[in-house]
């Protein structure tokens, strides 16, 4: 079975990517590819997860998950969405690293489906914006608990990614920056769904939705009318020229506050985060998604 993990991350479109995957769910039955709810799985994941820290899963540990996500269903591929997967945002930030349990939770999938196929798929964000957030929910906000004598500058997702794979060689990871997410959105659902590149989904502009005008919002779906052989590639720079026009800067913007950063800090780590970017593409086993 083709086993599809995403596993946010946190305070990125994790929740509404799951909506839309529900949204296609019939769609996608007749590709062989079931989306479970969530609550048939989350805690139940969770707790065989956190169980494996003291003691190795059964032998029938397997198939008893998948027949509780099933409920007795058959399916080629099944797509499973849990932000947590990785831990909660209490310990997102640790040592200054970005989610450090990522590594062992993707070992322990590894041992859980040894024989299953299985894939992840997560979004990353910009550390400026995401670790204030992480900041005020962390376990832990004492210097040494947080950063562990390294600094903002320090943080890279290519860490945590690399050690993923080294970990679990065998778990190919799919990657795309949540600051892209509306110009592909589509994509990243149809290749969660393992569906061709100009297949029809639901919702594969809701994303677009939050941070165009309606007036944008009704001339560019005009526009797709008017234009229906448009390819993926073209769409995306329609969308580019519909968000240089109709953006709602206000759903754009983010506002940074963290205690003692500078705006220069700020400016520094997101030139490191698009660095960092392109650090990720390079590592073996990753594909990253880009407009």
């Amino acid at each position: 079975m083709q086993l599809v993990l995403h596993t946010g991350v946190h305070f990125t479109e994790d929740e509404r990517l799951l909506k839309c995957l529900l949204q296609n769910q019939d769609k996608f039955a007749e590709a062989g590819v079931r989306v479970p709810g969530p609550s048939t799985y989350r805690t139940l994941f969770r707790d065989t997860l956190n169980a494996m820290h003291k003691t190795e899963p059964s032998e029938v540990a397997r198939d008893v998950l998948l027949d509780a996500i099933l409920d007795e269903g058959r399916a080629e591929r099944v797509i499973l969405s849990d932000a947590n997967f990785f831990r909660s945002p209490a310990t997102g930030l640790r040592h200054g690293m970005l989610y450090p349990a990522a590594p062992i939770r993707m070992r322990r999938m590894a041992r859980l489906f040894p024989e299953d196929e299985i894939r992840v798929f997560m979004a990353i964000r910009n550390p400026a914006s995401l670790v204030p957030i992480l900041f005020e929910k962390a376990a832990d906000q004492s210097a040494e608990g947080c950063w562990g004598g390294r600094g903002p500058e320090d943080l890279r997702w290519s860490e945590t990614i690399a050690q993923m794979r080294e970990t679990a060689p065998e778990i190919p990871i799919t990657v795309w920056c949540n600051e892209d997410a509306p110009l592909i959105w589509a994509q990243v659902i149809r290749e969660m769904a393992g569906l061709a590149p100009e297949s029809k989904i639901k919702g594969g502009f809701d994303l677009l939705h939050t941070i165009m005008s309606a007036e944008g919002m009704q001339r560019f779906r005009a526009y797709l009318h008017a234009h229906p052989e448009m390819s993926e590639a073209q769409k995306r720079r329609v969308i580019t020229a519909f968000l240089d026009k109709f953006a709602l800067e206000e759903e754009i913007e983010q506002e940074i506050d963290m205690p003692g950063w500078t705006e220069e800090l700020v400016t520094e780590m997101t030139a490191t985060y698009d660095a960092d970017v392109e650090a990720i593409r390079a590592i073996s086993g990753v594909t990253l998604i880009t407009p």
